[in-house]
């Protein structure tokens, strides 16, 4: 499976695709992992920073006035958190994530991860006309911040884009979010082999 490696600031960012032992039906084969992901290697604080920096600079730009009015980065459960945490500290903006706890909280919305085995993710304290960054470790199929981008619009907040560590091109995840007037920044793109 193909490995990838692209660079941040002093440090290298590494990536790649590999199969997942004792999947479930309904969940992907593969798994993408990532230096910042801490399976492999012990990752260090300034690899965290350096990462959180790149993605920020990317994301602003190719993103560019549409940052400007972020209140909140809104990142998902699990591998969401770390890439969620750097790109806040980057650039200085709040965050907020995203569980798989059903809690009985305000302003809760629920959206689904399709390919998971637990498919069910909530997030909490979500208001009308609140403007949210979107973030996750990885983007495949598309499907779950597709989902959580129209839960947003259902209820009145403004899901401005979407900022990955790692987008899989060889699946449609960039075209699933293009489709709903989304953005996608990833600082990383693996790609189909020739």
């Amino acid at each position: 499976m193909p490995e990838t490696l692209t660079t941040a600031p002093g440090h290298a960012f590494a990536a790649r695709v590999i199969e997942r032992l004792s999947v479930p039906v309904n969940s992907r084969r593969e798994r993408v992992i990532h230096s910042l992901d801490g399976l492999e290697q012990p990752v260090h604080t300034d690899e965290l920073d350096a990462v959180g920096q790149a993605l920020w600079t990317k994301a602003r730009a190719e993103m560019g006035d549409l940052l400007a009015s972020v209140d909140y980065i809104l990142g998902l459960d699990a591998g969401g958190i770390i890439p969620t945490i750097a790109l806040s500290q980057a650039a200085g903006l709040p965050y907020k994530i995203a569980w798989k706890l059903h809690l009985p909280l305000d302003g809760m919305i629920q959206f689904s991860e399709p390919h998971a085995s637990r498919t069910d993710v909530y997030a909490y304290g979500i208001t009308p006309g609140s403007r949210v960054l979107l973030v996750d470790d990885e983007v495949t199929s598309g499907h779950t911040l597709a989902n959580l981008t129209q839960r947003l619009r259902g209820v009145g907040a403004v899901p401005l884009g979407a900022v990955c560590l790692v987008e899989d091109r060889r699946h449609p995840g960039r075209h699933q979010l293009a489709g709903l007037g989304m953005r996608l920044v990833s600082l990383h793109a693996i790609e189909a082999e020739a």
